[in-house]
């Protein structure tokens, strides 16, 4: 075992204290991550040594002189890399949840040599010659068809990532890598700055009319933290920022607020990201260019389900007409009552939420003060358990005495309902804090796989809520629950996962299929089921009502047309700027004329401006993919749709469909086979358009 030595340590002859991030995980169920033992000087060591040895794995893969079988080339592959899993996964919660202190620093170091580490992998000759040989070879009509499934995609992913290339161009393409994960790093880093260090003052108690007291308990928390006592802090986060929007009285407030958080990432001096998304738009444009490729879209787009970016941009721009007419008329609708209550405004951006919320009440007598004093985290949290149990027989323990990184974590221990047998384990991370990315997210610690044993999985799901008073329960908003459902989703696709090899292990499918399940789960929030059982008034402890079940169900569509310009903008705006190529473009101006260009609503802007896109500039993942979303979404209204037309959300023969054609099978089989699996027929854009309220194209 590597154990690193301190210089001081190295001159007193005593060696250094182990290394816990080199340790195996210990405890049950093949161990958990020493989350209590770590210190963020403990990861340069760990991920050099863990780099070696990952290396030297490979290398001992590529230098076998025996012939190249599936035995000993994917098994062995597949066995690979994990101290580098391990660590790596405890890095990637630091920079996503810990990144303060002396963290940013080691991580702008640590990244491009991560991205290097990985380009070594991928363009050892020796070793893609073995991947080829078998991928082209008769041994490949032998396999089952999970193994065949695997040996696809790892031929498929190396010559995606380069492995086919001239040494010439590996050489570029590794310097590439390494730049992008340079600026990638610093984007995400500029962006948590303006989220933790910008934020608004509220100082005088008449500036809170309107907010409710559960806002303005959180908003005094955040003030104590922020070291301002006695005041209000609106965090610059979606989930503080939000309801400001929607309940302020003060316009002048709301508007400061919002154009804080829209320039995140945009304001001027050190934080701006401008040049780090010209950089970005460059570096891939060439990166495209050296596999032969016009744009970085069509490279990203050839291992996603919708294969190139006119694909993409023909669902997009299907929707889009229907979703700005639809603006049209809220906005009408907005500017009317505003004229009626004599306000004398023009509705702007800072008043879409405002006014929004005051028609929805006009309109079907509803307002989310009514639902959410009956949506408690706990309980909401209490509901996701109760759903995974009808649709996947799971139970949830919760365990004590387990280390987190967070004093507000909480970890349990999933189990089959019937059989007992333990399943994996979940963390929940559900607060804001300073370092932390904001929005929500789920995390796969450990891949399920059956390689070296029965390896169970390891998951998150990670949130911002905003804490109240200390002892009472955090309100959540009717967006929020649904959102605490669509990653509790990504979470039941990874402890569902019941495969052989963790590479195919899980979420691991492609990022236009990814966002089904979790978008799928959505829809079990508004069961009567759910309601009746969990949505529970925080004073009386009464269940919601149905006449308040029936506003919310009457009111399902409305907004539909703000919610979808707001998407759909981000991601039009994301591909069509990755279709620019290598042309010198200006992000904010390309926003400004492109958005213009297509009819772009002035009260709205996209959900993620460019300057704080961190689904496209902070990483390759969702770059040219950010219409991930609404491909996935038309996959899951039409899934749902079985339900409906069985014995409703609970019906188990659909259910068990689901888990055997969806969530079980990872990436061992074709998305789209699975789904038609499923369904009996591939998916239909019919469904998600009855959804949202739209005309439905003939």
């Amino acid at each position: 075992m590597f154990e690193p030595r301190t210089e001081n340590a190295a001159a007193a002859g005593a060696p250094a204290p182990p290394n816990p991030l080199l340790e195996k995980w210990q405890g049950p169920w093949g161990g958990l991550p020493p989350f209590d033992k770590v210190k963020v000087t403990d990861f340069k060591p760990a991920l050099e040594a863990a780099m070696a040895e990952n290396l030297r794995e490979v290398d001992a893969i590529a230098n076998d002189p025996a012939k190249p079988t599936f035995a000993n080339t994917f098994i062995p592959l597949e066995r690979s890399g994990d101290l580098l899993n391990r660590v790596g996964t405890i890095f990637g919660i630091w920079s996503t949840s810990l990144n303060t202190g002396e963290f940013p620093a080691i991580q702008q170091e640590m990244q491009p040599k991560l991205a290097a580490h990985a380009d070594k992998i991928i363009q050892n000759a020796k070793l893609f010659a073995r991947i080829e040989a078998i991928y082209k070879g008769s041994e490949m009509k032998k396999l089952n068809k999970e193994q065949q499934r695997l040996v696809k995609v790892y031929y498929d992913n190396f010559v995606h990532a380069g492995a086919a290339l001239t040494p010439e161009k590996k050489a570029r393409l590794a310097e590439i890598n390494q730049q992008l994960a340079t600026l990638y790093t610093k984007f995400n880093q500029n962006l948590q700055g303006d989220e933790s260090g910008v934020y608004m003052v509220i100082d005088h108690k008449e500036n809170l009319a309107g907010l409710p007291q559960s806002f303005i308990d959180s908003a005094a928390e955040a003030a104590v933290s922020k070291k301002v006592p006695g005041h209000w802090v609106v965090r610059n986060t979606r989930s503080a920022i939000e309801p400001f929007l929607t309940y302020s009285q003060n316009r002048d407030l709301r508007e400061k607020a919002y154009k804080m958080f829209i320039s995140r990432g945009e304001n001027p001096g050190e934080r701006n990201n401008i040049q780090n998304i010209k950089s970005i738009l460059k570096l891939r444009a060439e990166r495209a260019h050296l596999f032969g490729l016009p744009t970085h879209a069509h490279w990203m787009l050839q291992t996603k389900m919708a294969k190139d970016p006119e694909n993409a941009m023909k669902l997009m721009l299907q929707v889009w007409p229907a979703a700005v007419a639809r603006v049209k008329e809220e906005v009408a609708d907005m500017q009317a009552l505003a004229n009626k209550e004599g306000a004398k405004i023009k509705i702007e951006p800072w008043d879409y939420r405002y006014y929004m919320e005051k028609v929805r009440k006009e309109k079907y007598d509803l307002d989310e003060n009514q639902i959410k004093p009956y949506l408690q985290l706990d309980k909401m949290q209490q509901a996701m358990f109760w759903v995974a149990g009808e649709l996947f027989n799971f139970n949830f323990k919760r365990l004590d005495n387990i280390a987190t990184f967070a004093p507000d974590m909480q970890v349990w221990e999933v189990t089959d309902k019937t059989t007992g047998k333990h399943v994996g384990v979940w963390y929940f991370d559900p607060y804001a804090r300073d370092g932390k990315d904001s929005g929500a997210w789920m995390n796969q610690y450990r891949n399920q796989s059956r390689v070296e044993g029965d390896v169970s999985t390891i998951v998150s799901n990670n949130a911002n809520f905003i804490k109240g008073k200390p002892g009472e329960p955090v309100l959540i908003s009717w967006d929020d629950a649904t959102t605490m459902f669509h990653e509790f989703g990504h979470a039941l696709h990874g402890l569902s996962s019941n495969v052989t090899y963790p590479t195919l292990s899980g979420t691991n499918v492609p990022t236009d299929y990814v966002e089904f399940p979790s978008q799928l789960l959505e829809h079990w929030v508004a069961t009567p089921e759910v309601l009746n059982k969990f949505a529970l008034h925080y004073q009386t402890g009464k269940p919601m009502p149905q006449e308040l079940i029936n506003k919310i169900k009457k009111a399902a569509t409305f907004n539909q047309g703000f919610a979808t310009v707001e998407y759909l903008s981000s991601a039009l705006y994301d591909m069509k700027i990755h279709l620019e190529g290598d042309k010198d473009v200006d992000p904010a101006a390309f926003e400004r004329d492109y958005l213009n260009s297509i009819g772009m609503p002035r009260e709205i802007v996209m959900r993620h401006r460019p300057t704080q896109f961190r689904h496209i500039f902070s990483s390759d993942d969702y770059s040219a993919g950010y219409y991930s979303y609404m491909w996935s979404d038309v996959i899951k209204a039409d899934a749902y749709t079985a339900f409906t037309e069985a014995g409703g959300p609970y019906d188990k023969k659909v259910a068990d469909r689901l888990r055997k054609y969806i969530f079980t099978v990872g990436n061992t089989i074709d998305p789209a086979e699975g789904f038609r699996l499923f369904r009996g027929r591939d998916p239909q854009v019919r469904a998600l358009m009855e959804e949202r309220g739209f005309p439905v194209p003939k």
